[in-house]
């Protein structure tokens, strides 16, 4: 059933009873052929799996501190080491295992993998149906603060007409979902599974959210038109166009021409590239090579994440101000308990691309939400060349690269008004 290795020590319960999920309707279980049921799902880590990693912290062997004075070098050992002791012996997975087993969670078929999803339908009449996908190194963890706000917005300073039934599926590698097997499963593929996730589920009107690798994701299920699509609202979007790409690739100096905000967004790109983007380079010809250590190594699967975390969350390099110290850690503990590691960076290598220039002309209607802190700020005059429905673009004054985690309010907000048009 699941492409996870050691099936013997299968660290999840699944077919569970609905008794106690919250917001589980009838509607939202299915009986059909194996390969259609949707299925129950409930999350149970072994005792004897969380003493492991626990152990395997505790026993590191560290590097040496690096000689620098900063992180140019990678993230200081005197920042992770104390995260590393409290994940050791302060930090409890249960919290938020028990969390996501009060959600309703699901597991389903498609072309062979198993995919795991959280699906919680709206009380009120009319909510739009919307699939929210995460990126690296996130995961459905992201969106749990949003839930509440975009399913019942009248309880959270929204009104009736702004509600959405939600979809939150793991891209396939990641989390519970299952791991695939073949080569194939790029953005492109995971689009069309999206597209028929919504449908098997009575969807055949809905919408599509993405950051990082959602973004991707929702912008190629625009590109090839997944039936019931009418729209996407993006924070990350792709949208450097090819002239300007052209001369990042090569190195360059920026054009005279360039606006004052085309100028800005080059240079916070010119520097991600110079400084910040080995990762993506490793991830995306390499998974296997870097595989083996981040699914081995607890505290060297942290560093991976954590330096990504810190740079991209608007919080000056210090994401624990921003979502907590353990919310990061449930977010890296899901990465090495489901052993994803090696997966999840394969998107990567799968969609071997750059996901900041544009990538043809959408002609859905698209929505997009800038905010501060993001990889780089994307003008609306780059926007606008390459999406030819934008019908909705915001700067927020918060957040960063992973908004709904960071600002779930101000998210909210901006995909309830992102989204008005087109109901």
């Amino acid at each position: 059933m699941f492409a996870n290795n050691s099936a013997s020590r299968r660290q999840f319960v699944v077919g569970a009873a609905l008794a106690g999920a919250a917001n589980v309707i009838p509607s939202q279980v299915f009986a059909g052929p194996e390969s259609t049921a949707i299925r129950p799902f409930k999350v149970a880590i072994p005792a004897d799996d969380i003493a492991t990693m626990q152990r395997r912290i505790t026993e590191t062997r560290w590097a040496d501190p690096q000689p620098t004075p900063d992180d140019g070098q990678g993230v200081r050992r005197q920042t992770l080491e104390p995260l590393m002791r409290y994940w050791a012996r302060g930090y409890d997975w249960r919290k938020i295992e028990t969390r996501l087993n009060a959600l309703p969670m699901f597991l389903t078929e498609i072309e062979g993998l198993d995919v795991h999803f959280i699906h919680v339908r709206s009380p009120h009449d009319n909510a739009l149906p919307m699939i929210l996908t995460h990126g690296w190194p996130g995961s459905v963890l992201e969106f749990l603060n949003v839930i509440e706000p975009l399913t019942n917005p009248t309880a959270h300073g929204g009104k009736a007409e702004d509600a959405f039934h939600l979809v939150i599926p793991s891209i396939p590698g990641f989390g519970f979902s299952a791991k695939p097997t073949r080569p194939g499963w790029g953005s492109d593929h995971i689009g069309r599974a999206w597209g028929m996730l919504m449908l098997r589920l009575g969807y055949d009107r809905f919408v599509s959210q993405g950051g990082d690798c959602g973004s991707v994701i929702s912008q190629r299920m625009a590109l090839q038109h997944v039936p019931g699509l009418v729209g996407i609202h993006l924070n990350m979007p792709a949208v450097v166009p090819a002239d300007i790409a052209r001369i990042l690739a090569v190195g360059d100096p920026a054009p005279a021409s360039l606006s004052a905000k085309e100028r800005g967004a080059f240079d916070q790109l010119e520097a991600f590239y110079r400084d910040n983007s080995a990762y993506a380079a490793m991830m995306n010809t390499r998974p296997q090579t870097i595989g083996y250590s981040l699914v081995d190594s607890p505290v060297g699967m942290a560093a991976w994440m954590y330096e990504k975390i810190a740079q991209w969350t608007y919080s000056d390099g210090q994401p624990e101000r921003v979502l907590g110290r353990d919310a990061i850690l449930d977010d890296i503990s899901l990465y090495w308990l489901t052993g994803t590691g090696a997966s999840a960076a394969r998107i990567y290598w799968e969609d071997h691309s750059n996901n900041f220039n544009a990538r043809g002309i959408i002609d859905l209607p698209v929505a997009v939400s800038v905010f501060p802190g993001e990889i780089f700020r994307a003008p609306r005059s780059w926007a606008e060349r390459c999406y030819g429905n934008l019908f909705y673009f915001n700067e927020a004054d918060n957040g960063g690269h992973f908004a709904a985690w960071e600002q779930p309010r101000l998210f909210a907000d901006e995909v309830r008004a992102a989204f008005r048009p087109l109901r």
